[in-house]
């Protein structure tokens, strides 16, 4: 882990030691990751390589043994990004190259049927270098990359997303089912 790094996981050790208050907590956490993604002290190439049968790349700066708090390099291929779905936890995104696309989904049915989900789309947010996004546990997103390039994002969850109960939509089929992400260390 880059000393960089290392610095902004103490400071999110101090921030989450001073609020429960959810919201309050990702307020205070987006300009700290906003600053980080900006640096770009902590890149490297291996953080633009991205898997192909999950169709984009996660890549683990830091985990806490118990999973409470990760930092992952997000890596969008042109053409392609991430279904909709859920975080579990409290989310901040920042944008670091490149633009991505998120489109922001509401849940319309009231989450009784186990596997049934029906969402509606709600609003598209063009995210660039520096660009920040903060996420409740609830929160509905998908991600795609429109450009030619790779698009990086930083990301920091209040708990290792493959530790939540996470979940990925599909509009079309009106269906909910578990969401793992395949992370390199």
């Amino acid at each position: 882990m880059t000393g960089q790094i290392r610095q902004f996981v103490d400071a999110l050790g101090r921030i989450r030691a001073a609020t429960a208050d959810l919201r309050d907590l990702v307020e205070r956490v987006a300009p700290l990751l906003r600053d980080l993604a900006l640096s770009k002290a902590w890149l490297e190439a291996r953080h633009y390589e991205c898997d192909a049968e999950q169709r984009f790349g996660a890549h683990l700066l830091h985990e806490e043994d118990d999973h409470t708090l990760a930092v992952i390099v997000g890596a969008w291929p042109p053409g392609h990004g991430a279904p909709p779905h859920n975080h579990g936890t409290w989310g901040v995104v920042a944008g670091v190259e490149g633009t991505e696309t998120n489109t922001f989904w509401t849940r319309i049915d009231d989450g009784s049927r186990a596997g049934h989900a029906e969402i509606r789309r709600e609003r598209d947010l063009v995210v660039g270098p520096g660009d920040v996004l903060t996420f409740q546990p609830e929160t509905i997103h998908s991600v795609m990359n429109d450009s030619e390039h790779v698009a990086l994002s930083l990301h920091v969850y209040g708990k290792h997303v493959n530790h939540t109960q996470r979940s990925r939509f599909d509009p079309d089929r009106k269906s909910e089912r578990p969401f793992i992400l395949k992370v390199t260390p």
